[in-house]
C-alpha cells in the first residue's frame, strides 16, 4: 500500500505565504512525478504544479510566479511554496503522485487526503 500524507495547510491573510508538504510512503518502487492540485467549492479539481523525477516542473498560469514546487527525492517528499496568496486561492489542496509499487510496476496515480487552505482577511 501507498500513503500520501499532506501537511502545512491553514489560514493566511491575503499576500501571505504557506508551505505545503507531502510525504509518500509504503511499497514504492519508483516515483515518476509528483504534483499539487486544488479544488474549490463548486469547481473542478485543477492541476497547479508538477515535478518529474528528473526535476522538470510545470505550473498552471494561475499560480506561475507565485507558487514553487520542489522535491526531496531521497525522502519521497514534495513541497509547494505558496507566496502572494489571494482569496481565490482558497481551496482544498491535494497531493498527487504517479508511481509504481513493488507489486504493481505499472504507473498508477495516488492521492493524499487533502489539506484546507483559506486566504481571507
Amino acid at each position: 500500500q501507498v500513503q500520501l500524507v499532506e501537511s502545512g495547510g491553514g489560514w493566511v491573510q491575503p499576500g501571505g505565504s504557506l508551505r505545503l508538504s507531502c510525504a509518500a510512503s509504503g511499497s514504492i518502487f519508483s516515483i515518476y512525478r509528483m504534483g499539487w492540485y486544488r479544488q474549490a467549492p463548486g469547481k473542478q479539481r485543477e492541476l497547479l504544479a508538477q515535478i518529474t523525477s528528473g526535476g522538470v516542473t510545470n505550473y498552471a498560469d494561475s499560480v506561475k510566479g507565485r507558487f514553487t514546487i520542489s522535491r526531496d527525492g531521497a525522502n519521497n517528499t514534495v513541497y509547494l511554496q505558496m507566496n502572494g496568496l489571494k482569496p481565490e486561492d482558497t481551496a482544498v489542496y491535494y497531493c498527487n503522485a504517479g508511481l509504481s509499487t513493488i507489486t504493481m510496476l505499472k504507473l498508477q496515480d495516488y492521492w493524499g487526503q487533502g489539506t484546507q487552505v483559506t486566504v481571507s482577511s
